[in-house]
């Protein structure tokens, strides 16, 4: 008799995609909030509704300056719910509302949430390698996702799979022609991200190959409490650092 319990996504996906990201606009708010009277306000449109760059480092930024001054290693947990302009949390929401879906369907919902972790942990690891003294975002993570939907777009094959592949292959070229026009982008976390995504994507495997397991559920459930573990402790830490 088989044991394991199915997690269709149609009904615990929606709810946790957009767990995700009220989870990224509470902390954007937050970021805001303690900054008060030195957020950027600008007619610029990638600068309007800049956090302090103080603020955006005690609530978890990742980069050299952090983690080599402070020893703030879990900061490239918390740096992939952070945000450095109201443009900035629009383009990666709407990508996050876009891509983590299909991600849910193909590889389950558990699977998705450790691939978005994992990959935004690694294309911040590679952003400190790369001497990038402060960076925030959740685009590395969402480059996890695309470069998992890559990998099982190549893998699956068929009319569904080579569909996958070229949309994806898109959204990679739409990256990196980003990367190289506008101002201020973490191609290094986009690069870490793609590659983890597409490395993960493979170890961890998609439901046509594989259901979710409860080693699924768990490593995604202990990745879940550590986020929310270290954003507390971040917002308390800030509020204390603001407010006392």
């Amino acid at each position: 008799m088989n044991s394991d319990i199915s997690y269709p996504p149609q009904t615990y996906g929606p709810l946790v995609v957009n767990i995700m990201i009220w989870i990224n606009v509470v902390m954007f708010v937050i970021s805001l909030l303690f900054s008060g009277k030195d957020i950027m306000f600008t007619f610029n449109p990638f600068f309007a509704f800049t956090p302090s760059m103080d603020v955006l480092n005690f609530l978890g930024a990742s980069g050299t300056l952090p983690i080599v001054t402070f020893q703030t290693w879990w900061s490239l947990i918390t740096a992939n719910w952070l945000h450095g302009s109201l443009l900035h949390i629009l383009f990666n929401m709407m990508a996050l509302k876009t891509v983590a879906p299909l991600i849910v369907k193909e590889f389950g919902v558990f699977r998705m949430f450790t691939i978005f972790t994992v990959t935004g942990m690694a294309g911040f690891l590679l952003s400190y390698a790369g001497n990038v003294p402060l960076t925030v975002g959740a685009s590395g993570g969402i480059c996890g996702l695309i470069g998992a939907a890559l990998f099982y777009g190549k893998s699956r094959g068929g009319d569904w799979g080579q569909f996958i592949f070229k949309q994806t292959s898109g959204w990679v070229f739409g990256l990196a022609l980003i990367g190289f026009i506008l101002p201020n982008i973490n191609n290094w976390s986009h690069g870490g991200g793609l590659i983890t995504g597409i490395c993960i994507g493979w170890l961890l495997d998609y439901n046509e190959r594989r259901k979710e397991s409860v080693f699924d559920r768990a490593f995604a459930m202990i990745f879940f409490g550590l986020t929310l573990f270290f954003l507390t402790r971040s917002v308390i830490h800030g509020a204390i650092l603001i407010f006392s």
